[in-house]
């Protein structure tokens, strides 16, 4: 019996745990950039551990084509971290379109740099690990020769 209850409390509190992590369902309806994107409800989500570039600079474009192809009009799930805003408002989120984890498959193709700030690194290690490979392998942005000139 005393093994059902601790059982039970403990399923429960998993399932509680995986909620608070995958707490939101959404539409995006606008991407701003490579990295950041516009909801259904108007709420701007900052995709946490990257960095894509800014407008004017080489991959702009590119980077905001590929996180177009893959949330723009999309139902995406956000899983969150320690620290939800940034100091600009923006919500920030792990973004997964269906079976894609986009902040990872950013990285991983070179649209993307690793940007890593304290609390948000459950997925540090792994964004670390992507972008050598891509880097390795001159993908997207580690194609350019003068990339941090």
């Amino acid at each position: 019996m005393k093994f059902t209850v601790v059982f039970s409390a403990f399923i429960i509190l998993v399932s509680l745990a995986l909620t608070a992590c995958f707490a939101e369902e959404a539409l995006v309806t606008r991407v701003i950039d490579g990295d950041t994107v516009v909801l259904e409800n108007g709420e701007h989500v900052r995709y946490i551990g990257i960095d894509t570039p800014e407008r004017g600079r080489p991959y702009y474009a590119e980077a905001k084509r590929e996180n177009e192809r893959l949330v723009k009009d999309r139902k995406v799930r956000l899983e969150f971290d320690a620290g939800r805003t940034d100091k600009y408002g923006r919500t920030l989120a792990y973004v997964y379109s269906g079976n894609i984890f986009v902040n990872a498959e950013l990285v991983k193709k070179g649209y993307a740099l690793v940007y890593t700030v304290p609390p948000n690194v459950k997925y540090a290690k792994e964004f670390v690990s992507l972008q050598s490979e891509a880097r390795d392998a001159k993908k997207g942005l580690w194609s350019l020769k003068n990339l941090f000139k």
